[in-house]
């Protein structure tokens, strides 16, 4: 059975006209159920996690101000939400989902996290809406219990992984793709194991191309034994914050080649939604809502 992370902390109440979409947490479930793609009995709620986890990756003093809510103006304005404890608590709910997920995907080949890919979170700091790193902690946990030796985080949202990144950048266990939007956020990038910039408007033949040129050849160098899939769908043309073009098909492709090569290749995957901001709400639903179809049809 697809198992699927989700806690109604997910969708966490923001000032009026917030450019971020917290609705989609709440919608998405609902969707999933009522298409039929899934079940109640899918979903499992997450808890708070056993810190050890979370600052094995994030440094112990930017944890312990931000669960004291002692992070300075500045940095605060760099994550892009008001600080409060039910925030916090909700980002280390978000990194157990990713955790549990982790176990899940070692027993069934795949599992989804309805939020995470915090993948602007750095080892000692937030930004761009991210404060935890969820897969990176996910990473570090499956590391350390010797649940997995080599691991490619993969890494599709049409923003760089600049967090994920920085965390593992002396980190041979961990190789690190991001295929992503030249021109967009972050305007300084850090240097992945593989990036990928890809010019505005690349359509779905040009990007499914690239993605199918560079995941076996990288799978093949790297060897891993675990892979996260960040699968954000700011990549869709009408994203406010990407630079991308592809259509609500093409981005439903670049999942099902993404996950058809894992399932193939019997390579657990823990997958976390990522972005997006298409204007309408309906459209960033229907666009995660195939990842989970996607899924449930290739491994259920």
């Amino acid at each position: 059975m697809l198992k699927i992370a989700y806690h109604p902390i997910y969708k966490h109440p923001l000032p009026e006209g917030h450019r971020f979409p917290m609705m989609k947490y709440e919608l998405l479930p609902q969707q999933l159920i009522y298409e039929g793609t899934c079940t109640k009995d899918n979903f499992f709620e997450p808890e708070l996690p056993n810190d050890k986890y979370i600052v094995a990756v994030h440094d112990a003093e930017y944890f312990y101000d931000l669960l004291n809510l002692k992070i300075g103006a500045k940095a605060a304005r760099k994550i892009g939400f008001p600080l409060s404890e039910d925030l916090v608590e909700r980002e280390r709910i978000i990194a157990d989902g990713t955790l549990k997920g982790c176990e899940y995907a070692l027993k069934n080949g795949i599992a989804m996290n309805i939020a995470g890919g915090t993948h602007h979170a750095y080892s000692d700091h937030g930004e761009a809406f991210c404060m935890l790193n969820d897969q990176a902690i996910g990473a570090k946990y499956l590391l350390d219990q010797k649940l997995a030796k080599k691991i490619l985080i993969v890494d599709l949202d049409v923003h760089q992984g600049n967090g994920t990144a920085e965390i593992f950048k002396d980190n041979a266990s961990v190789f690190t793709f991001s295929m992503h939007g030249a021109g967009n956020y972050p305007f300084k990038k850090e240097i992945s194991d593989l990036d990928i910039p890809l010019p505005k408007g690349t359509n779905d033949t040009s990007y499914l191309n690239i993605l199918e040129e560079t995941l076996p050849n990288l799978i093949t160098h790297v060897q891993p034994d675990f892979v996260f899939y960040l699968c954000g769908v700011d990549v869709l043309e009408t994203d406010k914050l990407g630079t991308l073009g592809l259509t609500m098909e093409g981005c439903k492709k670049r999942d099902e080649y993404v996950l058809g090569t894992c399932k193939h290749l019997n390579l657990p995957v823990q997958c976390s939604m990522g972005g997006g901001y298409s204007p309408e709400i309906k459209r960033i639903v229907n666009a995660h809502a195939n990842t989970f179809k996607v899924a449930q049809s290739l491994y259920f």
